[in-house]
């Protein structure tokens, strides 16, 4: 018994500890520019944009999307060899931790889909339903890639996510 109330207690206490270190994130994050035009698209909040700024840095960096999804490590890998092609799957040779956080964003946005509007949404029940449906994990991995675009697009102009506005669209 006393060991069960010993690991409750280191559980407590692990856990303050957590909260205390995702309101430090939060705040230092906040002054940021970036911070308040990731937080204004749906289904990202402040610890997810914390942690998305945390994981990749100054994403103004990047010169393209490509090469963002490269680094976050969710590119296509190709193989080919004469006439045989395998199977395209995700290069995970980047950031695994920035990789789930924009899956446990993606899975955000689409239950959250009630609450406001989202292209990334719309573009995921897209690939869902189309002549050939694609997977939920194939989805939602072009969904990430979908969402790192668009956040990259609005970083560089410094504007804040609006779904009236088919800019964030282009190919």
């Amino acid at each position: 018994m006393n060991e069960v109330r010993y690991y409750a207690k280191l559980l407590y206490e692990l856990t303050v500890q957590a909260e205390k270190t995702n309101k430090q994130l939060v705040a230092e994050a906040k002054v940021l520019p970036e911070f308040d035009v990731m937080t204004s698209m749906p289904g990202i909040g402040p610890l997810s944009a914390s942690e998305r700024i945390g994981e990749v840095g100054d994403m103004r960096r990047f010169t393209n999307n490509r090469k963002l999804n490269a680094y976050v490590g969710v590119d296509l890998n190709r193989y080919q060899s004469g006439t045989y092609t395998r199977q395209d799957h995700i290069n995970k040779r980047g950031d695994a931790k920035a990789r789930a956080v924009r899956y446990v964003v993606v899975d955000s946005m689409i239950k959250q889909q009630a609450a406001a509007p989202n292209h990334i949404v719309n573009y995921y029940y897209r690939l869902k339903k189309g002549p050939h449906p694609k997977p939920d994990k194939v989805a939602r991995v072009a969904c990430m890639n979908k969402t790192l675009k668009c956040l990259l697009t609005m970083v560089k102009a410094n504007q804040k996510y609006d779904y009236s506005y088919h800019g964030l669209e282009v190919q």
